[in-house]
């Protein structure tokens, strides 16, 4: 697998020096359709240069927020245009939702038929405006939105029908209940054995659970700062993803915290046997 993340930095003069430093061989792009191109072809040269793989797009705006619903499927178009164009395997989002509470709110009309159906013509409606002959169309799971298990997600695209859907793996926001959280490895192992075939990136963090306070709270949190055995999570990855998957950090502030996630996680990786 490709080990990485996303690049901390401020200007583009930094980009260089904080990739080489970070050890990633698979990042998130650092730019997006609205960046200027001459200077999407400079990140672009820098990181050829260092055979590091662009492994996702993000898109991250809501296709049923109230006022800017239209704009934002505008804008998920032209992220996976972009994604085509420069053969980044994934371009990534979550489903939506109506809420007023945030772009990724939890919200009882998440999970209603009439949503679902909003959902499957949204995601149809993306990938058949751009055609993509290389780049994936990806929905990123969540606790509290479809796809929020691997079986929701097989049916989801089941039902969307486009061979350029695919799957953005995040197994810690599908550990949202007790029961996953405390045979964590073995569910782990049931997302790839299902999806496997179909993921085109993979995220990669920790999750925890206060064992004795009530009622039930997981929180997210940094590989190492949590309960995963990353040497056996590791393991499940390298069976079921080709030698060359980006698996990406996530979710970290400044690159000194990229930087202790990746030197904990290569360290599994040597107990494991896995090459990253």
């Amino acid at each position: 697998m490709r080990l990485g993340g996303t690049v901390c930095f401020g200007h583009i003069s930094e980009f260089e020096d904080k990739l080489t430093a970070s050890g990633f061989r698979a990042i998130t792009a650092p730019f997006t359709c609205e960046t200027p191109r001459e200077e999407i072809n400079r990140y672009l040269e820098i990181i050829r240069r260092h055979d590091v793989l662009i492994a996702e797009v993000g898109v991250w705006r809501n296709p049923f927020d109230r006022e800017r619903g239209r704009d934002n499927l505008e804008f998920a178009r032209r992220q996976l245009k972009l994604a085509d164009e420069l053969d980044i395997p994934c371009c990534v989002n979550i489903v939506g939702t109506e809420s007023s509470a945030g772009w990724d709110a939890a919200d009882p009309g998440n999970y209603t038929e009439e949503m679902y159906g909003r959902i499957v013509s949204s995601i149809r409606e993306i990938i058949d405006g751009v055609n993509p002959q290389r780049a994936y169309y990806c929905i990123e799971p969540m606790p509290w939105m479809i796809p929020d298990g691997p079986d929701v997600y097989l049916q989801l695209m089941k039902d969307v029908d486009r061979s350029r859907f695919g799957v953005h793996m995040d197994f810690v926001n599908m550990i949202n209940s007790p029961r996953r959280f405390l045979a964590a490895e073995s569910f782990i192992e049931e997302c790839f054995r299902k999806l496997g075939p179909y993921i085109r990136s993979t995220h990669l963090k920790d999750s925890r659970m206060n064992l004795t306070q009530l009622t039930t709270m997981l929180n997210e949190c940094s590989p190492g700062e949590g309960a995963l055995d990353f040497v056996k999570v590791l393991q499940i990855l390298d069976r079921y993803l080709p030698a060359d998957a980006p698996v990406l950090l996530e979710h970290m502030s400044t690159f000194e915290e990229y930087r202790k996630a990746y030197e904990y996680i290569a360290d599994r990786a040597k107990e494991a046997h896995v090459g990253i």
